[in-house]
């Protein structure tokens, strides 16, 4: 097979929950257990760091790769769903895994897989650890796909755990509280492995108490150890800039994401790094430095409060579900713009009407839908944000309605892209 045969293969012979949803999830490590027996173990053969969460895995589990790069380490990078293509999930040192290798990769294991029957997650999964062990990677940041405690990822035993903010999503699947979607996240805790949570959050941190405490792991809330204030964006250097205090002891760092939740992400990713440099790590504070300045660039990471174009100005963000898009919408507003056009499309299982409440009304609306059978169908979304009191009319092809749009907008008006992960992937200039 040849590149294109073999992601057929892998998007359409194997469930694949980034396009159909429930039908793909599996609550079950078996199979990943398998996979791992038949390739020899490779999550046995290279150190990694391990992050889950609700919002913020992603951008920590870049930032961090662009630290330990910075340091002079090979670091693997595993994440998604990937945004333009799959070889994005797979990174060693911001470099996208070969897609020769995905080739071989099937190739030799075809019998094996058609046998299996893996879901594309835990494919993808047993992919990643192969190359990564093949190349000798020094550390592999590796990100939960969703939950953690029956993740196909949760076969790793890390250096270091870090779990994120915790929010409301992928109830259906993880729990229809914060309590119980933290049980679910905090299952990759691991036996005697030190565990750092971003956020104490009121009803979540007994859960991590308790379950630290069952398995014997070091545990750290990281803002009780630092303190992150943003300062704002310089227009000179394009980025922001935030002021971290330890205990009394500051440190100025630049950060090339520019969405003002990574405020919430910052702590949790300086305490992750104190815990690897108590474990001999040689990571010093001008190597932070540098790298949280080009950290989206060194790692490739894209969608993240982006700007797509300056005049007109247009944005987009991933952020899909109330917790994310909160943070997006309060920054938006920062920008003081005489009106403001939004393009949304969103996935047909997230909590719709808390996402939509919280979308201004004077605002002007454009209602598209990702080609993926999970979106939901534009009709629809318009008619659900109707009952939100928001107006807008349905363009249904993204890159359509930001073309439309942007022949519109006027001077000092704003668009933002958003809504869900795929919409934004689909934008093609991105």
């Amino acid at each position: 097979m040849n590149y294109q045969e073999t992601l057929d293969y892998l998007f359409n012979a194997l469930p694949m929950f980034q396009r159909i949803g429930a039908a793909a999830f599996k609550k079950d490590l078996s199979n990943t257990i398998k996979l791992c027996d038949h390739l020899d173990q490779p999550q046995h053969k290279f150190k990694s760091i391990h992050i889950a969460g609700t919002n913020g895995k992603g951008s920590s589990s870049h930032m961090l790769a662009a630290i330990l790069q910075e340091a002079g380490y090979k670091v693997g990078l595993y994440t998604s769903p990937h945004l333009k293509s799959f070889t994005e999930r797979i990174k060693i040192n911001g470099q996208e895994i070969p897609e020769q290798k995905v080739v071989d990769f099937v190739a030799t294991n075809r019998a094996f897989l058609d046998e299996l029957k893996p879901s594309f997650f835990e494919m993808s999964v047993g992919l990643a650890f192969q190359h990564f062990a093949e190349e000798k990677v020094d550390y592999a940041v590796v990100e939960v796909g969703m939950g953690g405690r029956l993740d196909s990822t949760n076969v790793l035993r890390p250096e270091a755990c870090l779990i994120t903010n915790i929010g409301l999503d992928h109830t259906q699947f993880l729990g229809d509280t914060l309590p119980l979607i933290a049980a679910e996240k905090g299952g990759i805790i691991k036996q005697d492995i030190p565990v750092i949570i971003s956020q104490a959050q009121a009803e979540t941190i007994e859960v991590f108490i308790r379950i630290a405490q069952e398995r014997n792991a070091p545990i750290f809330f990281a803002d009780t150890y630092f303190e992150i204030t943003k300062k704002g964006l310089n227009k000179d250097t394009l980025l922001n800039d935030y002021l971290v205090d330890k205990r009394g002891e500051m440190m100025e760092v630049s950060l090339d994401l520019l969405g003002d939740y990574q405020q919430y992400n910052l702590g949790g990713l300086m305490m992750t790094v104190e815990v690897l440099q108590e474990q001999g790590l040689k990571i010093s504070i001008p190597i932070i430095q540098s790298a949280l300045r080009k950290a989206g660039k060194s790692t490739g990471l894209k969608g993240r409060f982006q700007q797509l174009s300056a005049s007109p100005l247009i944005l987009c963000d991933t952020a899909h579900n109330a917790d994310g898009l909160r943070i997006v919408l309060n920054q938006l507003k920062g920008y003081k713009a005489d009106k403001y056009h939004f393009i949304l499309g969103m996935v047909n299982d997230k909590d719709i009407g808390s996402v939509l409440s919280l979308f201004p009304k004077e605002a002007s609306y454009y209602f598209c839908q990702a080609n993926i059978p999970r979106a939901l169908a534009a009709e629809e979304l318009l008619e659900r944000a109707k009952e939100a009191g928001l107006e807008g009319e349905i363009i249904a092809d993204v890159n359509q309605a930001i073309e439309e749009v942007s022949k519109k907008a006027k001077k000092n008006e704003l668009i933002f892209v958003g809504g869900s992960t795929f919409v934004v992937a689909e934008i093609e200039n991105l």
